[in-house]
């Protein structure tokens, strides 16, 4: 039987290892600090050790000092986990067998293709679409799943959402669920279970503090037919999962109030990247969308069709100044009534439209757009004090926002995310 030393000071991460790693059959030895790991190290002689590098007091060192001079583990292979480490410190770590180094938060994907590489053995993964992501606002947790159910990456949520709260010291959690570009089936009914089952007991927030955001009605149906999770409310927008929570807090009462909370807790989120052992994305995904092109963005650009949505003529200057030059194909529409008829016969490959415009505005210009199937990219305008429109553009499943003045750097950043694989 294969064996392995985990040497991390994140409990959490440890634990994530002991369970994925005995569920092949490996034998899994953890270790919160260096004297323990090196002294297991010595005593089990495993096949590999994973190495924190962020050890105290220069425990790392320590660790790869004591194997090295031991002739019993001096040859064991080594692979160290690292925020951020220096060409030349990974160059240092040849002499001590480390063979590999993963940046934290980890891609866990990529370290057990790198596992199966030293002990020849295969780490199948939940291949299947589905993307996760998870942001905290204050004591709530956002919880973002698009394109499908993936089992490990809810394998993985469990760790996330208990790594949150206890980094963060949420003493009463609150949770919002939400489906974006997702249609559910009976198929699905497992990875439901154990999505919902994950959520609830990683995050021990009350039932009444949960909300589901979705318009999946077999989303809907799972979750009202099934007695344990009676209290979770289902939601269709964002505002009604938002004023559920603050129903408890004081000074809510008044509308303009509750736009403006909900407003800043949508767009106020925060992640712990600094702290977080591991990361819901896997590497495959962020290789696959860099390798469909190693061009440039300029030469994206060149190859890009882009519109322009606003009634004022110093906005559309404005764009039309940053991206022309990059040889851009940009047109620009002065009424949303102009640009949907464009729509009849074109397809851009990036839109900036303005929300508040006369007549048709960018709210009407959305709605007929999914209407006729419409989903290329848009990145909405919208002025700094218009949180009420921010949210309402949220709920129609639009994340890429820019608020007025705009400066020619912000756009450029914008569209670079979006146009570039890989971003």
């Amino acid at each position: 039987m294969n064996s392995i030393i985990v040497i991390d000071e994140s409990a959490h991460f440890r634990e994530y290892m002991r369970q994925k790693l005995e569920e092949k059959d490996i034998e899994v030895t953890v270790a919160g600090n260096a004297l323990e790991g090196a002294s297991k190290t010595s005593n089990l002689r495993p096949d590999l050790v994973i190495l924190d590098y962020h050890l105290n007091q220069n425990g790392f060192i320590e660790v790869l000092r004591q194997k090295k001079a031991n002739p019993h583990t001096t040859k064991i292979p080594v692979f160290v986990l690292a925020r951020n480490i220096e060409q030349k410190k990974v160059i240092d770590l040849i002499p001590h067998n480390v063979k590999k180094v993963f940046t934290k938060p980890v891609k866990v994907d990529a370290l057990f293709a790198g596992m199966s590489e030293i002990l020849g053995m295969p780490f199948k993964l939940d291949k299947s679409p589905g993307l996760m992501e998870v942001h905290l606002s204050d004591d709530i947790i956002f919880i973002e799943i698009s394109e499908g159910l993936n089992e490990d990456k809810i394998d993985l949520l469990k760790f996330r959402i208990t790594e949150m709260i206890e980094l963060y010291a949420i003493r009463v959690p609150k949770v919002l669920l939400m489906f974006f570009n997702i249609k559910l089936t009976h198929a699905d009914t497992p990875n439901m279970m154990k999505l919902f089952e994950t959520v609830i007991h990683a995050s021990r927030a009350r039932p009444s503090y949960i909300r589901i955001l979705t318009a999946d009605p077999f989303a809907k149906k799972f979750i009202e037919e099934q007695e344990e999770y009676r209290g979770i409310v289902v939601v269709n927008n964002i505002q009604a999962a938002m004023e559920g929570f603050l129903a408890s807090m004081p000074g809510t009462g008044n509308e303009n109030q509750k736009v403006g909370i909900i407003g800043q807790k949508i767009f106020s989120q925060k992640d712990s990247v600094e702290a977080e052992s591991l990361t819901l994305r896997f590497d495959a995904e962020t290789k696959a969308r860099a390798a469909v092109t190693a061009d440039t963005f300029e030469e994206i650009v060149q190859r890009s069709s882009i519109a322009a949505v606003d009634d004022d003529e110093v906005v559309l200057e404005q764009i039309r100044s940053v991206f022309k030059p990059l040889g851009a194909k940009i047109k620009t529409f002065s009424s949303g009534d102009e640009y949907l008829q464009a729509l009849e016969t074109e397809k851009f490959d990036l839109t900036f439209l303005d929300l508040i415009m006369p007549q048709i505005d960018g709210f009407k210009v959305l709605e007929t757009m999914q209407a006729l199937g419409k989903d290329f990219p848009v990145i909405i305008l919208s002025s700094v004090n218009r949180r009420d429109a921010l949210i309402r553009a949220f709920q129609m499943g639009i994340k890429n926002y820019l608020t007025k003045p705009m400066n020619p750097a912000d756009l450029f950043k914008k569209a670079e995310k979006i146009l570039k694989p890989g971003m």
